[in-house]
């Protein structure tokens, strides 16, 4: 049964379902890497990323192109594409206000383009970062890897805290300054349990869960009410071996790679749309274990690349796929793998 460690770091707020430890107030000190990157431009200018998913149909470059240069923009960079096969148009510009114009106003403007093409588009201001919320349990490679990027500010993402149902990385948390929660699930509690953790989603004001390595499946209303906003790590190259221990089910079946695999999270389990992947080679000599030794290096470069992809909104939910756009070009001092 789990139980808090003897003295733990001070910073316990409660204890009960959820166990806080406050981050103290400090002044801001990682994730500046992520701004280097535009220091190219004057002070006063304003960087965005515009996405825009609709039905494809002619003009619609056009249209968006003479929009931002109406209002002063200068595009930085531009990622486009047609799906054919569903009809569908999606793009990705990256965008500098010269005129000092705000998200709000753009937004405002934009509003006749999205109307005359029906398109879903939103303004991002490409300086914020997002509100991040992680989820381990006792397996920690991938938290142990998220939280060193995010140290030296490879992982420009706002850490509103962590989530465990256990207490074995509650020091290391703690140590890192962010608020550890423990939210303990049994078979009986799991509805309580998990409402904790949509009220702590609201109050955090979180943006994004990565469920690194978080072994409780989630229901089925909080996969619809969190659609495309949360990410797992799947230890296996999707979609074989699915589910439990697909390491040793790779073993057995004497494959020769391995791999891990990050996708959006939905209500049928490990079939989200996949973000991103990776695979690593294995021999006959090798073991379960080294199976198991092997993945986790693959899963913790693949969950990162994947939260970068979408805390920088390159990627698109189109039906049961994604649209993954790459990194800018030169874009690599605020997206490098640290």
């Amino acid at each position: 049964m789990d139980s808090p460690p003897d003295n733990p770091k001070q910073g316990l707020l409660a204890y009960g379902h959820i166990e806080l430890f406050k981050k103290p107030e400090c002044p801001l000190r990682t994730g500046e890497t992520f701004l280097r990157g535009y220091n190219k431009h004057e002070v006063g200018m304003k960087n965005y990323v515009l996405t825009v998913s609709c039905d494809t149909t002619r003009g619609i470059v056009a249209a968006l192109s003479a929009y931002l240069a109406e209002k002063g923009c200068n595009i930085v960079d531009s990622s486009q594409f047609d799906d054919f096969d569903t009809g569908r148009f999606f793009m990705r510009i990256s965008f500098i206000s010269e005129e000092d114009v705000s998200r709000e106003a753009l937004l405002e403007g934009l509003q006749p383009v999205a109307e005359r093409f029906s398109m879903q588009a939103e303004i991002h201001d490409a300086k914020k970062r997002m509100k991040v919320l992680l989820m381990v349990s006792r397996f920690g490679h991938c938290l142990n890897d998220l939280l060193y990027r995010w140290k030296i500010g490879a992982l420009p993402i706002e850490i509103v805290g962590v989530v465990s149902n256990h207490f074995d990385y509650q020091k290391v948390v703690v140590n890192h300054d962010i608020p550890f929660h423990h939210i303990k699930v049994t078979k009986e509690n799991k509805p309580q349990a998990e409402a904790q953790l949509l009220d702590l989603v609201d109050q955090t004001g979180t943006e994004l869960i990565v469920l690194a390595r978080y072994m409780q499946v989630l229901s089925d209303s909080m996969c619809r009410k969190m659609s495309g906003q949360i990410i797992n790590i799947h230890h296996s190259f999707l979609p074989s071996f699915k589910g439990a221990n697909p390491y040793k089910q790779a073993y057995q079946r004497g494959v020769k790679l391995i791999g891990a695999t990050a996708h959006y999270v939905t209500a049928d389990l490990d079939e989200g749309p996949i973000i991103e992947q990776d695979t690593a080679r294995i021999t006959h000599a090798q073991s379960a274990d080294d199976y198991v030794s092997i993945g986790r290096d693959v899963e913790s470069q693949v969950l990162a690349r994947a939260i970068h992809a979408h805390i920088h909104h390159r990627t698109f939910i189109n039906g049961n796929r994604t649209v993954v756009f790459p990194p800018s070009p030169g874009s690599y001092a605020s997206e490098r793998m640290g």
